[in-house]
């Protein structure tokens, strides 16, 4: 029959300390001396002690649950589980700390929100991390001026401090223009999206600053979303006004799509009429006739990151706001027309 597993108490009287200190040691909270620490340590790992997370919630006033909010985007004209690849980050590294995730979906309509979300005014999880750029600003400062710990994923506010992790967005779109420059083209036109998110507002800089190294024209249509539909349109106004278009960088893979979709219908071919480079490398990316290059975002990786940083602020509430940025890959497929074009790359990390 197996033992019954001792309790902090019990494992306070063996050490002679108090029922605190084993709660500070097991919390990794301040408080405790790093020579009694280590000495704690050791003996709970000798007793195999592992922490109750019912016990630890009465004990800390905490639930050791994190609330994972998306913030609904237009539909793109593609179905892909982008956001839930940074939600896998975010629980395989929370699991490790014995936290649960909970997920909760907000429309971007300032109508779906009031100051605050349920999961919060409840009481149902510690924190949040916040995923993408839709997010109402407003929403955002309300929940910091409430002293909510929040991290924020491919989205960050331009005035107010708060933590964030973004992909490399202006040095992706920089590479990506780049190519296209050293591939002989002259005539590159970006595809953007809404300027007051803050992934499209810095691949446009990154477009821009390698349009300028290049002593070339900066070429720059706007849309109010990135779709399927948007990138169709502004390519069409593109080769409208610029009929010399032979390359096109998109801020995102289905803008890239839709490009691509109208491009064709106007009898331009991919890639030897016109070439493509989009952004994200969503899985609709690799299926796409012709394959899609694009700019490989490592989602998983910005979702263990925010884990991280919400820990840390968990923990240390006092922390400074850090803004972290995972660097992007360029994935060369066959819509940018090189030749020897590699393979659909099926090991790149999501």
């Amino acid at each position: 029959m197996a033992s019954r597993p001792l309790t902090q108490p019990e494992i306070a009287r063996r050490l002679g300390v108090s029922v605190a200190t084993i709660s500070r040691v097991v919390n990794d909270q301040p408080g405790v001396s790093n020579q009694l620490r280590q000495q704690v340590l050791q003996v709970l790992q000798e007793l195999r002690y592992t922490p109750n997370a019912n016990a630890r919630s009465l004990a800390t006033d905490q639930t050791s649950t994190v609330g994972f909010v998306v913030a609904m985007p237009e539909q793109t004209g593609v179905d892909d589980p982008f956001y839930s690849k940074i939600m896998a980050g975010v629980e395989a590294q929370l699991a490790s700390r014995d936290y649960q995730v909970l997920l909760t979906t907000i429309e971007a309509q300032p109508a779906s929100w009031g100051d605050t979300l349920p999961i919060v005014a409840k009481g149902r999880v510690d924190g949040l991390i916040i995923a993408g750029p839709p997010t109402p600003r407003q929403l955002i400062l309300n929940l910091i001026a409430a002293g909510t710990p929040i991290v924020l994923v491919d989205n960050c506010l331009p005035q107010q401090d708060v933590n964030c992790i973004l992909s490399d967005n202006e040095g992706g779109l920089y590479e990506a223009t780049r190519h296209m420059v050293q591939h002989g083209h002259r005539h590159i036109a970006f595809l953007c999206g809404p300027t007051q998110w803050v992934s499209n507002h810095e691949r446009e800089v990154g477009y821009r600053r390698a349009m300028a190294e290049a002593g070339l024209q900066a070429r720059v249509l706007y849309a109010k979303e990135t779709t399927i539909a948007s990138g169709q349109k502004m390519l069409d106004e593109g080769l409208t006004r610029w009929p010399e278009l032979t390359a096109i960088c998109a801020a995102n893979d289905p803008v890239a799509i839709g490009a691509i979709r109208a491009a064709q219908q106007r009898g331009r071919r991919v890639p030897r009429d016109l070439a493509v480079i989009g952004y994200d490398d969503i899985a609709w990316a690799a299926l796409n006739s012709p394959p899609l290059t694009t700019v490989h975002v490592y989602k998983r990786r910005m979702g263990q990151l925010a884990a991280l940083q919400l820990l840390e602020l968990l923990e240390a509430p006092e922390t400074v706001p850090a803004r972290s940025i995972v660097a992007t890959d360029l994935v060369i497929r066959e819509s940018c027309g090189c030749q020897g074009a590699l393979p659909l790359n099926e090991n790149k990390e999501v």
